[in-house]
């Protein structure tokens, strides 16, 4: 039978330097596999071996959001589909063995066989853009708590005549106090090495928050032009409104429904029931980031919106506990949000078929 008569399906198993790809045909014989570099000759090269082999349908492209990013960016650019595919399980890696090349057919059987079936994020549209900056953002935020932490512990440890002069004072106090501070003296004296100390942390803290506040009004227009909607929602801030646009993606509709973004927040009920008891239990899976900033969203509208203030009382009084209505509100405020997420591509669908 001739190449262009063969239909054939893919499969990457991604690297830094080097990208393994595997090709099988729609009955699941292996074909022929390669690797290449992870350069943009490299990924022309492994497209068009791929399409030398037949009629490609599918790609499984394993690590979409690391090592196979740029990849993933380059066939779908290219009109490829791509399939993200999970890991092999401990199981089969026991039965089949791991090499490259295994982990490539791997990925192109599991497509072939249904096991894998998510989209992979697009990234590239502005909510990649945004996911770049909150990281610069998310580590100056780590870094700065961990400086606080090692002045206040430096201080407690403190010779008594460093210590008497800062114990008590707030934060920002403190800090203030510290980076204008003009230490002086032997530093083998342990009092002048801790003063000296306490000034260059200090200094580090300010350098922190100026580079947190820089980043906070660079995110914050990009992520109301992002979704207007969705920051205008109560409780909902350019914080949280990023996580989870992040959590979504550029192209939110590879997510199917509301509950499986409430899934992949980890706020979905998992049944746990047995017998005669009918329960659920909290899901402690998807994404916790998403999480967490679902769970801000909860508590800033249990405390200042009237609606939610009298559903918790409501439910309060039918004997529900704390925790049993967060998980609730959880639950509510994500299939909320699911439908302010921004859909570029359906509403490009849209104009054209009003067109």
């Amino acid at each position: 039978m001739a190449a262009d008569q063969i239909a054939v399906i893919g499969g990457i198993d991604t690297h830094t330097d080097v990208h393994q790809a595997a090709v099988i045909d729609t009955v699941g014989r292996h074909l022929a596999t390669e690797a290449f570099a992870t350069t943009p000759t490299g990924y022309q090269q492994l497209l068009d071996w791929l399409r030398s082999h037949g009629e490609l349908l599918a790609v499984g492209l394993e690590g979409t959001g690391a090592y196979g990013a740029e990849i993933a960016r380059f066939l779908a650019a290219n009109g490829v589909t791509i399939t993200e595919v999970d890991r092999p399980d401990r199981k089969a890696r026991r039965a089949n063995g791991k090499s490259d090349p295994v982990d490539a057919y791997a990925a192109a059987t599991a497509v072939l066989a249904g096991r894998a079936t998510g989209t992979p994020k697009s990234r590239n549209g502005i909510v990649e853009a945004i996911r770049a900056l909150r990281l610069a953002r998310s580590s100056a935020v780590k870094a700065r708590t961990q400086t606080i932490n090692q002045i206040r512990n430096l201080i407690v440890t403190a010779p008594a005549a460093v210590r008497e002069k800062l114990r008590g004072l707030p934060t920002g106090a403190l800090i203030d106090t510290l980076a204008r501070s003009r230490p002086a003296g032997d530093l083998a004296d342990p009092a002048c090495a801790v003063r000296v100390t306490l000034r260059r942390l200090a200094r580090r803290h300010q350098l922190l928050s100026e580079e947190i506040a820089e980043t906070e009004a660079e995110l914050a227009p990009l992520v109301a032009h992002a979704a207007p909607t969705l920051v205008a929602l109560p409780g909902v801030g350019p914080e949280t409104a990023s996580q989870l646009l992040i959590t979504a993606g550029d192209n939110p509709e590879r997510l199917r429904s509301e509950s499986s973004f409430a899934h992949l927040c980890g706020v979905a009920p998992i049944p746990a029931s047995s017998g005669r008891t009918h329960r659920h239990r909290l899901n402690r899976g998807g994404d916790r980031q998403a999480n967490k900033a679902l769970h801000i969203v909860v508590t800033v509208r249990m405390r200042y919106d009237a609606r939610t203030r009298e559903y918790v009382a409501r439910r309060t009084a039918e004997g529900m506990s704390k925790k049993d209505i967060t998980r609730c509100l959880k639950r509510f405020v994500a299939r909320e949000i699911y439908r302010h997420l921004p859909r570029p591509r359906i509403a490009a669908e849209e104009l054209t078929q009003a067109a």
